[in-house]
């Protein structure tokens, strides 16, 4: 029996309570409790019993109410108790964001919800996760501290509702925001901080579609889920901290684990290669071990371009351009699928190594190969220090040879520890080049006369070669197109020989060194001869030859006439013959009249008699002119060179005298 209720008459009374019970029990509908009281007024129950009976209804009702709040209580209890389980299970912050999302959705029924991050650098909030959402530009909307009911919450950290968002006054409103609030529609918005201790990392929402007053308990329940939220978010994000920085650390030890294997791969090829030039190995050992380390073709250059050695690759001229940047950078650097590095000593340009066939190449093989190139310059180093002795060794041997100096049986003994045999016959060829540096052709010179088992060096001014040679002729103009080569710009030769001992030597260099001459004054530049293939002019050359004679006999009166009159007949009888007897382009050669070559050529005839322009005469002229030419410039070589002499003797500094 119900406190407070007047006891009805026990045939309605008893049946009405028994009924509303029943209801209760089955949880019913707020709609069947007023049943009970129908019926016992349809059956005639006096008013007294129909009082006790809706009194009984009403207590019903209340303890109905109480009923589903407690149920309500207990269903959004254990949803959050489902929900930190399950925000305990996931491991990914997006998972987690995502999962907190949605079951806000569930447990308030709201069409949309909704969740911010701060930005503690950028000073404002911004939208991370959405649920319901369809507007773009809400999911990508950033608040300020302040703004709207977002920012509101964020700096505030106290939960902020509102009916109608657009019409309410308390928030501050900005274009931005309530542009992206009217694109999703929202009208109620509920608004709640994500606590981490005293630090707010967001704001976790719940808005409507339609105007809506969110109650103090739907507010405690948004509370405490994003209670929760914020702890799930703080351990996923430690989680995913811990993650990368063991990722960080397993790759930080993976890369010391490769730097350390590469720098123990670089160290033992760096002794590998080190030893090998140590034990005498050549450019070629060298070529080889690194074409086997790096697994590619390697070229090795010297400062000039000429090829080294090659290993596993053919052979091409050095990438000038790409050694010039390897220089300037000090690193190795690719160029059209080859890698290049320059060899250097200091400053100074040693060389170059070349690497084909790895277009791709790895930081460790990069130190690798430019190592390797710390190894070539010692090599190179060694090597120019082993020449520079040998040559000169050599070239003054060379000298002493040309210059009939020391004793025939010591200089052939000299020559012999060097591996020359004197005892062979042996040519003289001299080298001449107008535009390769003197160091260069020299330098090319010395490389062919160790090929012919010779001897190189500079005598007189002029890049000088002998070696075993019994055809001066044609080994001259091989050496011309090998030098030439070499020295990339046109080289003459001229050559004598064969001569055999040391006592022989310096005529042939003579007659070589004359044999240069007439080369160059024929204009054969850039081949090589010897005398005999000068032909009349060769016969003249010769030892036995006297041009001084020829020239007198041939061109005396007029050579006599000019001397006594300062007058230059020999000039224009030379210009006259070089045009082709026309008197047009000789005049204008010498910027003359032509009336002044007339009277000029008549002269000549005078002096020279009336055959002088018959061909048989004229030849014989022409060759006294050419060997005119020839004697002259040979002259003027000779007086500078005896002018270079006495200007370096020392001169007495008290004295003054030489």
């Amino acid at each position: 029996m119900l406190t407070g209720v007047t006891p009805p008459a026990p045939q309605h009374s008893a049946t009405a309570l028994r009924h509303l019970l029943d209801l209760l029990a089955q949880g019913a509908a707020a709609e069947e409790f007023d049943r009970p009281a129908a019926t016992a007024r349809q059956a005639g129950a006096p008013a007294a019993e129909l009082a006790g009976i809706a009194e009984a209804t009403t207590v019903a009702l209340r303890i109905r109410r109480t009923l589903s709040q407690h149920r309500v209580r207990e269903a959004q209890l254990t949803a959050l108790f489902d929900t930190a389980s399950d925000l305990a299970a996931l491991r990914d912050l997006d998972a987690v964001l995502r999962a907190i999302v949605h079951r806000a959705k569930l447990l308030l029924g709201t069409d949309v919800t909704y969740l911010s991050l701060n930005d503690d650098a950028a000073g404002d909030t911004y939208m991370r996760v959405t649920d319901g959402s369809v507007a773009e530009a809400f999911q990508r909307v950033r608040l300020g501290m302040g703004e709207g009911l977002g920012g509101l919450v964020a700096q505030t950290a106290r939960p902020y509702a509102t009916g109608d968002y657009a019409a309410d006054p308390r928030f501050h409103h900005t274009t931005t925001i309530d542009s992206a609030v009217l694109d999703e529609g929202l009208r109620a918005i509920l608004g709640v901080p994500l606590r981490l201790g005293s630090r707010i990392i967001g704001v976790l929402y719940a808005a409507d579609r339609a105007p809506r007053e969110f109650t103090a308990g739907e507010v405690a329940l948004l509370s405490s889920l994003a209670d929760h939220a914020a702890i799930a978010i703080d351990g996923a994000r430690l989680l995913e901290e811990t993650r990368a920085a063991l990722v960080d650390l397993n790759a930080a030890s993976e890369t010391i684990r490769t730097h350390s294997e590469a720098m123990r791969r670089a160290e033992e090829a760096h002794d590998q290669l080190t030893d090998l030039v140590l034990r005498g190995g050549g450019a070629d050992d060298v070529a080889a071990a690194l074409a086997d380390i790096l697994d590619g073709g390697i070229l090795i250059h010297d400062a000039d371009g000429a090829e080294l050695a090659r290993a596993r690759t053919a052979p091409q001229p050095p990438p000038t351009p790409a050694v010039a940047a390897s220089r300037a950078r000090g690193r190795a650097v690719p160029l059209n699928g080859t890698w290049v590095c320059a060899v250097l000593a200091g400053p100074e340009l040693l060389g170059s190594i070349a690497l084909t066939g790895r277009a791709g190449l790895a930081d460790a093989d990069r130190l690798l190969f430019e190592r390797a190139s710390v190894v070539t310059a010692l090599l190179m180093l060694l090597r120019r220090s082993v020449a520079e002795t040998e040559d000169r060794v050599r070239g003054e041997l060379l000298g002493d040879l040309l210059s009939r100096t020391g004793d025939p049986g010591t200089l052939t003994a000299r020559a012999r520890r060097l591996g020359v045999d004197l005892g062979r016959l042996h040519s003289v060829f001299v080298a001449h080049s107008d535009a390769a540096p003197r160091h260069r052709l020299l330098a090319a010179a010395a490389r062919s006369a160790q090929t012919r088992n010779g001897l190189a060096g500079l005598h007189h001014d002029h890049v000088v070669l002998v070696a075993p040679s019994d055809t001066p002729g044609p080994d001259a103009q091989a050496l011309a197109a090998e030098l030439g080569q070499a020295a990339g710009c046109p080289v003459t030769v001229g050559a004598a020989g064969p001569a055999t001992g040391p006592a022989e030597l310096p005529g042939a260099h003579s007659e070589a060194d004359r044999c240069l001459s007439a080369l160059r004054t024929l204009g054969h530049t850039g081949s090589g001869g010897a005398t005999a293939d000068l032909g009349f002019i060769g016969v003249l050359l010769g030892d036995q030859a006297d041009l001084g004679g020829y020239v007198t006999r041939t061109l005396g009166p007029v050579l006599d006439y000019d001397t006594a009159r300062g007058t230059d007949l020999v000039t224009t009888l030379d210009a006259y013959f070089a045009q082709g007897a026309s008197l047009t382009r000789t005049k204008t050669l010498l910027h003359v009249h032509v009336n002044t070559v007339v009277q000029r050529l008549e002269r000549i005839g005078r002096l020279l008699g009336p055959d002088w322009n018959e061909p048989p005469r004229a030849l014989e002229i022409q060759l006294a002119l050419r060997l005119h030419r020839l004697t002259r410039r040979r002259r003027a070589a000779g007086d500078a060179r005896q002018a270079k002499f006495v200007v370096t003797r020392p001169i007495n500094p008290v004295t003054g005298s030489e």
